[in-house]
Parts: structure tokens; C-alpha cells; sequence
């Protein structure tokens, strides 16, 4: 048995199957930072800090002429998102039933999915986290609701990146806004700008629930690190007669290595979308 408890739960093997599942496919969709940044892991649950390489002197010294100094490290956050089942719904899956109420499983998995995200890209200060809209934010630039122009902002993104001696593949990270901005808008010719914008990049466009805004990056590696200790999984925590709660969880951080290597697309007035679509930095900017 191992921290997750899920050899205790009261669900059969077919249940534990049906709810892995239903997560699985909304992780799938929202897990969208996962698509354009370097992972490194699984690296287990005992995984607590990444080695940055790096050290601080102490104030005081252990004995006279011993230097003293101690080292640097990034430690990992615990997500974890609870959710009840009825077991009512789940006995319909014992019972071989195709349509069980699995909505907790499903808005679970979408909060830790956005969680992550967000963390990739907006940071999280009390887990000592840079995302890359701050880090790269000196490299912003400004987006409006005219999106018959988007691709415009998008090729001098580009622009910026080459000149830096960045180079591709690239992709581009949209919030909700932009990309129900770009897949709505259509130019004179009847074309969407969403494919202007795919065939500038040749690489991916990813819809990305948890910002606002979008973001230009470079996929040649080496400039983003999302490091996983244990990645999403399901345990168990208690039942009643009733109901089953269980819990999504996963460990991590993130890095940004080369701030450079990407450009924010940043609204004036920013705001933060969730909505589904329809249906510490270096100085490195030589080409790997």
C-alpha cells in the first residue's frame, strides 16, 4: 500500500478504472503548459527540492579560516484537489451502467490542470515560483480586441525572438480571450486569423484556460523546466455510507532558464478567463 490509499477505497477495480479515466480526459485538455515547456520527471512523491547549482556564504563560519557555505534549492508544491463521489453513481458503473454522474472527477481535474498552468505561466510567489509573463515582461508586448491584427503582434514576436538569436520551432500559449477572439475573427478574404496565426508559427497553438492573454515561446529546449515529483494521480481519503471522497494530487516546480527565449502578449486591460473553448532567469541567448 503506498500514500494514495487507494487499496482501502470501497470502489471495484471497474470503478477505480471509470474515475482514472474521466480524469484523464479532462487533464488531457487543459494541460496545456505541458505542450510547449521542457518536463522533467516523474521523480516521485519523495522528491522535495531541485539542485539550482548554485550557493549562498553564511553569515558565520563553523571554525576560523573554514569557509562556510550552503547550498541553493528549489523546492516543490503540493497540488491537491478533493472531490465526493456518490456511491450511488459509482454502483452504477458495478452494475455495468455506461452513464454515471462523474462531474467531481471532471472539476477536479480541470482546477489542478488550471492550477498548473498558472503556475507555469503566472507564477505563484508563496511557492517560489517566476512564471514566464513575469519574467519575460520586459519583452511585452500589447494586444487589443481588434483581432484582424493579431497576426501582426505575432510576427513582430517573431521578430524579437530571431533577433535574439532564439530560434524555433515556436509556438504560441492563447487564454480563452484570445483564442475565441482569433477562431471567431475572419478577414477579408473569409479566412480565420487563427490559421494567419498557425502558419506564421509552424508549431503549435494552445488553448490555455488560467491566463489572460498569450504568449510567444521558442520549443528548441533548454529554456523552460516544469520538474513533476508525483504526477497526477488519484487517492483516497474517506467514505460514509453515502459518498467516497477522493483527491487529485501532484508535486512541482517551475523554472525559466532563458527569459529571452519568449515574448508575453499582454492585453492593457488585463483580466483572467477560465472559460472552456467551445466544444529566476539567465541571460542566455545563443541558438542550441
Amino acid at each position: 500500500m503506498n500514500h494514495l490509499m487507494r487499496a482501502i477505497a470501497p470502489l471495484t477495480e471497474g470503478e477505480w478504472k471509470a474515475v482514472d479515466e474521466e480524469a484523464k480526459q479532462t487533464l488531457k485538455l487543459n494541460l496545456a503548459a505541458r505542450r510547449l515547456v521542457d518536463f522533467s520527471g516523474p521523480h516521485g512523491w519523495q522528491t522535495s527540492s531541485i539542485n539550482l547549482g548554485r550557493v549562498d556564504r553564511t553569515d558565520v563560519d563553523l571554525r576560523p579560516g573554514v569557509e562556510t557555505r550552503r547550498r541553493r534549492v528549489q523546492t516543490l508544491i503540493e497540488l491537491r484537489a478533493p472531490f465526493e463521489l456518490s456511491r450511488q453513481e459509482l454502483d452504477i458503473i458495478a452494475r455495468g451502467g455506461r452513464d454515471p454522474d462523474l462531474r467531481p472527477v471532471t472539476e477536479a481535474a480541470r482546477s489542478i490542470a488550471i492550477a498548473e498552468n498558472q503556475a507555469v505561466f503566472n507564477g505563484f510567489e508563496a511557492g517560489h515560483i517566476t512564471g514566464i509573463f513575469d519574467a519575460a515582461q520586459q519583452s511585452a508586448l500589447h494586444l487589443t480586441d481588434d483581432y484582424v491584427h493579431y497576426p501582426e503582434v505575432v510576427a513582430e514576436a517573431l521578430g524579437k525572438l530571431r533577433n535574439l538569436g532564439i530560434v524555433g520551432p515556436y509556438g504560441i500559449v492563447l487564454g480563452p480571450r484570445c483564442y475565441i477572439g482569433l477562431t471567431e475573427t475572419t478577414t477579408g478574404g473569409g479566412y480565420r486569423v487563427y490559421d494567419h496565426v498557425k502558419r506564421l508559427l509552424n508549431g503549435p497553438v494552445v488553448w490555455t484556460p488560467g491566463i489572460d492573454g498569450a504568449i510567444v515561446v521558442s520549443m528548441r529546449g533548454g529554456d523552460f523546466e516544469l520538474t513533476v515529483g508525483e504526477d497526477l494521480s488519484i487517492g483516497y481519503l474517506s467514505h460514509t455510507a453515502d459518498t467516497v471522497r477522493l483527491y487529485l494530487q501532484e508535486s512541482l516546480t517551475f523554472r525559466v532558464l532563458t527569459a529571452e527565449a519568449a515574448i508575453p502578449l499582454r492585453y492593457r486591460n488585463s483580466r483572467a478567463e477560465l472559460a472552456p473553448p467551445a466544444r529566476q532567469t539567465s541571460k542566455k541567448r545563443a541558438s542550441r
